[in-house]
């Protein structure tokens, strides 16, 4: 079983990166999270974990063991694949999912593309006991880093002419306003909904 690696970034896509370890391109499903402190060129040590199916075994990269832990406990929820395990780190903290779950909160876990109130339900009964709050805010390595989806966000829009205080306040509007979308990490259909929000006030002309 890998549990980690550690080698040089070769590639990082939306969703996946590459690293090289020993000569072998390994390839990582991730988080945007996670991805965010991924660099191309530069060394990486990424916690992993496995899951083998009859046609495929494919590793999940996950920047801290704490949010590794997290997952693994996510699929032994019944109808909790690995894509939608993902999915919910994407949309929240690995704390965020253990305070949700012993709160017993349906509508943190309804907040993530493909949860509805009667998967959140079970995802709630299933967790119960399972996962018990560490007492942190956030995880370090999220909390350092910022996704590159918003990077790249707030670089285009200061490119059209807002301020980087007006950038910054329109994507956390967006992210808070539309958790599923910001999940995605899909940079065109983020940047398309912040023009939106921003086109109902001033301008940038009239900034």
């Amino acid at each position: 079983m890998i549990s980690s690696l550690n080698g040089v970034v070769s590639h990082v896509a939306l969703n996946s990166a590459v690293i090289e370890v020993s000569g072998f391109g390994m390839l990582v499903q991730a988080t945007p999270q996670t991805l965010s402190g991924l660099h191309v060129g530069r060394e990486a040590v990424v916690h992993t974990s496995m899951v083998v199916r009859e046609d495929s075994m494919t590793l999940f990269g996950f920047a801290e063991p704490g949010e590794r832990e997290v997952f693994e406990v996510l699929l032994s929820v019944a109808g909790i694949g690995p894509r939608l395990a993902l999915a919910v780190l994407a949309v929240h903290t690995p704390e965020d999912v253990r305070v949700a779950s012993a709160e017993g909160d349906t509508k943190a876990f309804s907040r993530v593309p493909g949860i509805g109130p009667k998967g959140a339900q079970r995802i709630v009964l299933e967790l119960a006991g399972k996962l018990a709050p560490t007492g942190e805010a956030t995880t370090t390595a999220q909390a350092a880093t910022v996704p590159a989806w918003k990077e790249q966000v707030l670089e285009a829009l200061t490119g059209l002419g807002w301020s980087d205080k007006d950038a910054e306040k329109a994507v956390a509007a967006t992210a808070k306003a539309e958790p599923e979308l910001v999940a995605t990490a899909q940079v065109g259909n983020i940047l398309k909904s912040v023009l939106r929000d921003l086109g109902r006030g001033a301008s940038a002309g009239g900034r």
